[in-house]
């Protein structure tokens, strides 16, 4: 390209226009969030699609010994597939994450492999996210 006044007199004048334009747009995002119809918006949707999303979970059995392996298989719906879903387990009023995790199939469903230690009645969900399956049970003798 060869440079001229002509061509140097558009270009400053395409740079001022982009400017100007670039900050009339960033003042309009800027006032965006506080218009009631964008701010709750998203806020609706984030809410409709965590209502959809839920996780299943059923224990192979009631009851087992110390460390004795058993499954715990559900399946997931409104997750993506591949997901991830992990064990936690409630200790002293906490829900603590259990290192036993899977990720879902293709259709949403899992099998985990669980062994526990602490004896005694256990409370237990899966989780994926946000999204928490209802309580479940397994005493270990």
């Amino acid at each position: 390209m060869i440079v001229t006044k002509r061509n140097s007199l558009r270009l400053a004048a395409v740079a001022a226009l982009g400017a100007l334009l670039l900050g009339t747009a960033g003042t309009a995002m800027a006032a965006a969030p506080a218009a009631p119809v964008a701010a709750t918006a998203p806020v609706a949707s984030a809410s409709a699609s965590a209502v959809s999303a839920g996780v299943t979970a059923k224990p192979s059995v009631t009851s087992v010994q110390a460390w004795q392996l058993f499954r715990v298989t559900g399946t997931t719906t409104g997750l993506q597939a591949g997901s991830t879903v992990t064990l936690q387990q409630k200790q002293h009023g906490t829900w603590v994450t259990l290192p036993a995790s899977v990720h879902t199939t293709r259709n949403g469903s899992y099998s985990l492999g669980v062994k526990l230690g602490i004896k005694g009645l256990n409370e237990l969900r899966i989780v994926s996210g946000n999204t928490a399956s209802p309580v479940f049970t397994v005493t270990v003798r």
